[in-house]
Formats: C-alpha cells, structure tokens, sequence
C-alpha cells in the first residue's frame, strides 16, 4: 500500500506542476490575470505569485508568447505512509516562452530566456486535489 500510495502521490503532484505552468502560459498570451483556470492547480502563494506577475505585466502592456519546458522530478514526499505533501525541482526553460509587448508585438526586452532552477512545493488538498502551495523561479543559466 505505502508504494502504490507513494507513486500516485508523486504522480498527482507532478499533473498539478505541469498542470500550473499550461494554464499559466495560456493566461500570459493576454496576461488575463484573472482567469479562473489558475486556481485549477495553483493556490495560496504560488497563485497569488502567478496573478501579480501577470497583473503586472497587464499592466505593463506586456503578454507572453510560447510555451514553457519542464522536466520535473519528485524530491521528497511526506508522509512517507499516504503522502499529501511533495518537492519538486525543475530545469526549466523559458527560451521559447518570452514577454512581447501588446502595442507593436515586439519582444519586451533582450533577455533571451534560458534554462533556470525551479522549485515547487505541492500538497493535497481538503478536496482530495494537489495544488502547487509555492515555487521559485532562479536566474537564467541556474541549471
């Protein structure tokens, strides 16, 4: 039981990872800070990190274009015996996931994107559904 309680969790939290990072990057294509699909698998810091950054680039007049690449792996669950919590860490790699700007669809700045150090926290929720809690995002050429 603790090994098939172990993958499904690991695996659960790994949909919701991947799951956060799609969303996000179809709400960034507007920068629509309020669509409800962020909450789907994001909550408390890691969603209200995702609705600044978007809201500030709304404001900005800045959207994103692409998609982003992750190769996620489980670090650690807890409880080991049903876990309802799980790390992750990531290379991501934003190069093909860049900011324009919404006036002349020109690229926002010079930064190429690249490879960068993610980690994330996942944990079930009173639903019985995993949500990503929080996650940090290091420079590029992190990884």
């Amino acid at each position: 039981m603790t090994a098939f309680a172990t993958e499904g969790a690991r695996r659960k939290a790994t949909t919701a990872y991947l799951g956060m990072w799609r969303d996000m990057a179809e709400a960034a294509r507007s920068s629509d800070w309020r669509a409800p699909r962020l909450a789907r698998y994001a909550t408390g810091e890691a969603l209200k990190a995702i609705t600044r950054g978007m809201y500030a680039d709304h404001r900005n007049g800045l959207v994103t274009k692409g998609e982003p690449e992750n190769s996620p792996k489980i670090t650690k669950v807890t409880p080991a015996a049903d876990p309802t919590a799980a790390m992750i860490s990531d290379c991501g790699d934003s190069s093909r996931w860049l900011k324009y700007r919404k006036s002349n669809g020109e690229v926002a700045d010079d930064k190429p994107g690249g490879r960068q150090a993610i980690t994330a926290e996942v944990k079930k929720q009173a639903d019985g559904r995993w949500k990503v809690t929080r996650f940090a995002v290091w420079e590029v050429g992190s990884c």
